[in-house]
Protein backbone atom coordinates (compact mmCIF):
# COMPACT_ATOMS: atom_id res chain seq x y z
CA UNK A 1 0.00 0.00 0.00
CA UNK A 2 1.68 3.54 -1.07
CA UNK A 3 1.60 5.98 1.64
CA UNK A 4 -1.33 8.60 0.96
CA UNK A 5 -3.12 6.60 -1.31
CA UNK A 6 -6.40 6.30 -0.46
CA UNK A 7 -6.32 9.21 2.31
CA UNK A 8 -7.88 12.40 2.14
CA UNK A 9 -6.83 15.33 4.47
CA UNK A 10 -9.77 17.34 5.87
CA UNK A 11 -9.45 20.44 7.75
CA UNK A 12 -10.49 21.48 11.39
CA UNK A 13 -12.83 24.27 11.59
CA UNK A 14 -12.16 24.42 15.31
CA UNK A 15 -8.72 25.60 14.87
CA UNK A 16 -7.93 28.80 13.73
CA UNK A 17 -5.41 29.39 10.94
CA UNK A 18 -2.23 30.84 12.66
CA UNK A 19 -0.84 32.72 9.40
CA UNK A 20 -2.15 35.15 7.00
CA UNK A 21 -1.09 36.23 3.81
CA UNK A 22 1.04 39.09 3.30
CA UNK A 23 -0.11 42.37 1.90
CA UNK A 24 1.84 42.03 -1.31
CA UNK A 25 1.49 43.72 -4.16
CA UNK A 26 0.58 41.12 -7.35
CA UNK A 27 4.32 41.09 -9.78
CA UNK A 28 3.34 42.62 -12.87
CA UNK A 29 7.13 42.59 -14.36
CA UNK A 30 6.18 44.99 -17.97
CA UNK A 31 5.95 47.59 -15.19
CA UNK A 32 8.98 47.22 -12.41
CA UNK A 33 9.01 49.34 -9.53
CA UNK A 34 5.30 51.23 -10.15
CA UNK A 35 2.99 48.96 -8.25
CA UNK A 36 1.91 48.62 -4.55
CA UNK A 37 -0.90 47.72 -2.41
CA UNK A 38 -4.16 49.47 -2.79
CA UNK A 39 -4.81 49.21 0.79
CA UNK A 40 -3.36 51.49 2.22
CA UNK A 41 -0.71 52.39 0.14
CA UNK A 42 -2.35 53.72 -2.54
CA UNK A 43 -5.28 54.76 -0.65
CA UNK A 44 -3.71 56.73 1.41
CA UNK A 45 -2.17 58.94 -0.90
CA UNK A 46 -5.22 59.19 -2.92
CA UNK A 47 -7.11 60.63 0.63
CA UNK A 48 -4.18 63.14 1.33
CA UNK A 49 -4.34 64.70 -2.27
CA UNK A 50 -7.95 64.74 -1.86
CA UNK A 51 -7.75 66.41 1.33
CA UNK A 52 -5.22 69.13 0.26
CA UNK A 53 -7.40 70.15 -2.60
CA UNK A 54 -10.26 70.14 -0.26
CA UNK A 55 -8.82 72.45 1.52
CA UNK A 56 -7.33 74.86 -1.43
CA UNK A 57 -10.85 75.38 -2.39
CA UNK A 58 -12.18 75.80 0.41
CA UNK A 59 -9.67 78.57 0.72
CA UNK A 60 -10.39 79.89 -2.67
CA UNK A 61 -14.53 80.51 -2.00
CA UNK A 62 -13.83 82.07 1.28
CA UNK A 63 -10.90 84.50 -0.23
CA UNK A 64 -12.68 84.88 -3.32
CA UNK A 65 -16.52 84.59 -2.36
CA UNK A 66 -18.89 84.60 -5.68
CA UNK A 67 -19.52 88.08 -7.02
CA UNK A 68 -23.16 88.49 -6.44
CA UNK A 69 -25.05 90.59 -9.20
CA UNK A 70 -29.22 92.76 -8.95
CA UNK A 71 -31.87 90.82 -9.41
CA UNK A 72 -33.62 89.66 -11.98
CA UNK A 73 -35.79 92.34 -13.66
CA UNK A 74 -38.18 90.48 -16.92
CA UNK A 75 -38.21 94.68 -18.31
CA UNK A 76 -34.71 94.86 -18.99
CA UNK A 77 -32.32 92.74 -21.25
CA UNK A 78 -30.00 90.63 -20.07
CA UNK A 79 -26.97 88.43 -21.77
CA UNK A 80 -26.51 85.57 -19.61
CA UNK A 81 -22.59 84.25 -19.63
CA UNK A 82 -22.24 80.59 -18.58
CA UNK A 83 -18.80 79.38 -16.21
CA UNK A 84 -15.18 79.62 -17.61
CA UNK A 85 -15.41 76.08 -18.67
CA UNK A 86 -18.08 76.61 -20.71
CA UNK A 87 -16.93 79.28 -22.49
CA UNK A 88 -15.22 77.11 -25.23
CA UNK A 89 -19.18 75.64 -26.18
CA UNK A 90 -20.43 79.21 -25.67
CA UNK A 91 -18.22 80.53 -28.23
CA UNK A 92 -18.71 77.79 -30.61
CA UNK A 93 -22.05 78.12 -30.84
CA UNK A 94 -21.19 82.15 -32.04
CA UNK A 95 -20.12 80.46 -35.76
CA UNK A 96 -21.95 80.47 -38.35
CA UNK A 97 -21.00 76.84 -39.41
CA UNK A 98 -22.24 75.76 -35.51
CA UNK A 99 -25.44 78.30 -34.96
CA UNK A 100 -28.58 79.31 -36.90
CA UNK A 101 -30.14 76.75 -38.95
CA UNK A 102 -26.53 74.46 -38.29
CA UNK A 103 -27.32 74.79 -34.75
CA UNK A 104 -27.45 71.36 -34.59
CA UNK A 105 -24.08 70.79 -35.55
CA UNK A 106 -22.90 73.02 -32.71
CA UNK A 107 -24.85 71.57 -29.77
CA UNK A 108 -24.88 67.53 -30.81
CA UNK A 109 -22.27 66.75 -33.53
CA UNK A 110 -19.59 68.23 -32.34
CA UNK A 111 -19.82 67.31 -28.91
CA UNK A 112 -21.07 64.01 -29.60
CA UNK A 113 -17.75 63.30 -31.79
CA UNK A 114 -15.88 64.43 -29.05
CA UNK A 115 -17.35 62.32 -26.01
CA UNK A 116 -17.82 59.26 -28.60
CA UNK A 117 -13.90 59.56 -29.09
CA UNK A 118 -13.59 59.40 -25.45
CA UNK A 119 -15.58 56.67 -24.90
CA UNK A 120 -13.84 54.51 -27.72
CA UNK A 121 -10.45 55.10 -26.39
CA UNK A 122 -9.93 52.29 -24.59
CA UNK A 123 -11.47 50.12 -27.33
CA UNK A 124 -9.20 52.21 -29.85
CA UNK A 125 -6.02 51.93 -28.08
CA UNK A 126 -5.25 48.34 -26.45
CA UNK A 127 -1.61 48.15 -26.46
CA UNK A 128 0.33 48.17 -22.77
CA UNK A 129 2.37 50.84 -23.67
CA UNK A 130 2.76 53.82 -21.77
CA UNK A 131 4.72 56.10 -22.99
CA UNK A 132 2.86 58.74 -25.24
CA UNK A 133 5.10 58.89 -28.12
CA UNK A 134 4.37 55.34 -28.47
CA UNK A 135 0.47 55.88 -28.54
CA UNK A 136 -0.21 58.34 -31.35
CA UNK A 137 -3.87 57.83 -31.73
CA UNK A 138 -4.60 58.92 -28.14
CA UNK A 139 -1.96 61.19 -28.06
CA UNK A 140 -3.12 63.31 -30.63
CA UNK A 141 -6.77 63.62 -30.00
CA UNK A 142 -5.82 64.55 -26.94
CA UNK A 143 -3.58 67.21 -28.15
CA UNK A 144 -6.79 68.31 -30.24
CA UNK A 145 -8.99 68.73 -28.00
CA UNK A 146 -6.80 70.42 -25.46
CA UNK A 147 -6.05 73.19 -28.36
CA UNK A 148 -9.64 73.65 -29.35
CA UNK A 149 -10.76 74.19 -25.94
CA UNK A 150 -8.11 76.63 -25.25
CA UNK A 151 -8.25 78.50 -28.47
CA UNK A 152 -12.33 78.24 -28.04
CA UNK A 153 -11.92 79.70 -24.41
CA UNK A 154 -9.79 82.51 -25.68
CA UNK A 155 -11.55 83.65 -28.24
CA UNK A 156 -14.48 83.89 -25.75
CA UNK A 157 -13.00 85.88 -23.19
CA UNK A 158 -11.15 87.87 -25.65
CA UNK A 159 -14.10 89.18 -27.68
CA UNK A 160 -16.89 89.47 -24.75
CA UNK A 161 -17.43 92.82 -23.54
CA UNK A 162 -16.99 92.39 -19.95
CA UNK A 163 -17.51 96.10 -18.86
CA UNK A 164 -21.12 95.99 -20.82
CA UNK A 165 -21.45 92.78 -18.43
CA UNK A 166 -20.66 93.62 -15.39
CA UNK A 167 -23.36 96.93 -16.21
CA UNK A 168 -25.76 94.57 -16.69
CA UNK A 169 -25.81 92.77 -13.17
CA UNK A 170 -24.35 95.78 -11.36
CA UNK A 171 -26.15 96.22 -7.88
CA UNK A 172 -27.29 99.70 -8.43
CA UNK A 173 -28.96 101.02 -5.57
CA UNK A 174 -32.45 102.82 -6.01
CA UNK A 175 -33.02 106.33 -6.66
CA UNK A 176 -36.01 108.63 -5.64
CA UNK A 177 -36.48 111.21 -8.06
CA UNK A 178 -39.94 113.34 -8.05
CA UNK A 179 -41.38 113.34 -11.40
CA UNK A 180 -43.07 116.15 -12.50
CA UNK A 181 -45.48 115.24 -14.93
CA UNK A 182 -46.66 119.14 -14.97
CA UNK A 183 -43.66 119.44 -17.47
CA UNK A 184 -44.67 119.65 -21.26
CA UNK A 185 -41.85 117.32 -21.59
CA UNK A 186 -43.31 114.11 -19.51
CA UNK A 187 -46.09 114.31 -22.30
CA UNK A 188 -43.17 114.30 -24.93
CA UNK A 189 -41.32 111.58 -22.77
CA UNK A 190 -44.77 109.52 -22.45
CA UNK A 191 -45.91 109.92 -26.27
CA UNK A 192 -48.81 111.37 -25.59
CA UNK A 193 -48.10 114.30 -28.25
CA UNK A 194 -46.73 111.98 -31.08
CA UNK A 195 -44.18 109.30 -32.22
CA UNK A 196 -41.13 110.64 -31.19
CA UNK A 197 -40.79 109.23 -28.03
CA UNK A 198 -41.11 105.23 -28.99
CA UNK A 199 -37.51 105.79 -29.72
CA UNK A 200 -36.31 106.90 -26.38
CA UNK A 201 -38.51 104.56 -24.71
CA UNK A 202 -36.98 101.63 -26.57
CA UNK A 203 -33.80 102.10 -24.98
CA UNK A 204 -34.62 103.98 -22.18
CA UNK A 205 -37.49 102.13 -20.91
CA UNK A 206 -40.50 103.58 -20.24
CA UNK A 207 -39.01 103.97 -16.05
CA UNK A 208 -36.42 105.69 -17.35
CA UNK A 209 -34.28 103.20 -15.64
CA UNK A 210 -31.89 102.70 -18.96
CA UNK A 211 -31.12 99.28 -20.74
CA UNK A 212 -28.11 97.38 -22.42
CA UNK A 213 -26.68 100.12 -24.58
CA UNK A 214 -28.88 102.98 -22.80
CA UNK A 215 -28.15 104.67 -19.18
CA UNK A 216 -30.53 105.47 -17.28
CA UNK A 217 -31.71 108.90 -16.73
CA UNK A 218 -33.36 108.99 -13.11
CA UNK A 219 -30.93 110.59 -10.35
CA UNK A 220 -28.72 112.02 -13.50
CA UNK A 221 -26.30 115.15 -13.46
CA UNK A 222 -26.86 116.53 -16.95
CA UNK A 223 -27.97 119.83 -17.31
CA UNK A 224 -31.39 120.96 -19.43
CA UNK A 225 -28.15 122.33 -22.04
CA UNK A 226 -25.79 119.13 -22.14
CA UNK A 227 -29.36 117.24 -22.35
CA UNK A 228 -30.44 118.91 -25.59
CA UNK A 229 -27.30 118.96 -27.09
CA UNK A 230 -27.18 114.86 -26.66
CA UNK A 231 -30.55 115.12 -28.19
CA UNK A 232 -29.30 117.05 -31.46
CA UNK A 233 -25.66 115.34 -31.50
CA UNK A 234 -26.17 112.03 -29.82
CA UNK A 235 -23.77 110.24 -27.33
CA UNK A 236 -22.37 106.83 -27.23
CA UNK A 237 -24.91 104.41 -28.87
CA UNK A 238 -27.27 107.14 -29.23
CA UNK A 239 -26.78 108.43 -33.12
CA UNK A 240 -27.50 111.82 -33.68
CA UNK A 241 -30.92 112.93 -35.15
CA UNK A 242 -32.81 109.83 -33.11
CA UNK A 243 -35.14 111.98 -31.56
CA UNK A 244 -37.68 113.48 -34.33
CA UNK A 245 -39.77 116.24 -33.08
CA UNK A 246 -39.18 119.76 -32.91
CA UNK A 247 -36.46 121.99 -31.54
CA UNK A 248 -38.98 123.44 -29.27
CA UNK A 249 -40.40 119.62 -28.05
CA UNK A 250 -36.48 119.15 -28.00
CA UNK A 251 -36.07 121.45 -25.37
CA UNK A 252 -39.06 120.83 -23.35
CA UNK A 253 -37.94 117.28 -23.35
CA UNK A 254 -34.38 118.24 -22.06
CA UNK A 255 -35.93 120.06 -19.23
CA UNK A 256 -37.84 117.36 -18.16
CA UNK A 257 -35.15 115.07 -18.26
CA UNK A 258 -32.58 117.50 -16.24
CA UNK A 259 -35.46 117.75 -13.81
CA UNK A 260 -35.13 113.85 -12.65
CA UNK A 261 -32.37 114.91 -9.89
CA UNK A 262 -31.98 112.94 -6.99
CA UNK A 263 -33.45 113.98 -3.74
CA UNK A 264 -30.98 115.10 -1.14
Amino acid sequence: MHRGKGMKFVGDSRIKANHRMPNVPKDYSEYPGKTEAFWPNFLLKEWMVGAVFLIAYLLLTVAHPSPLEGPADPTRAYTPLPDWYFLSMYQLLKYSFASGPYQIIGTLVIPGLAFGALLLMPFLDKGPERRPSKRPLPTAFMLLTLAAMFYLTWESVVNHDWEAQKAMGAIVEEVEVDIDESLPGFAIWNGDTGEQAKSCIGCHAADLKGGPAAPKLVGNTLTAEEVEEIIHNGRGDMPPGAFAGTDEEAKQLAEFIASLKAKE
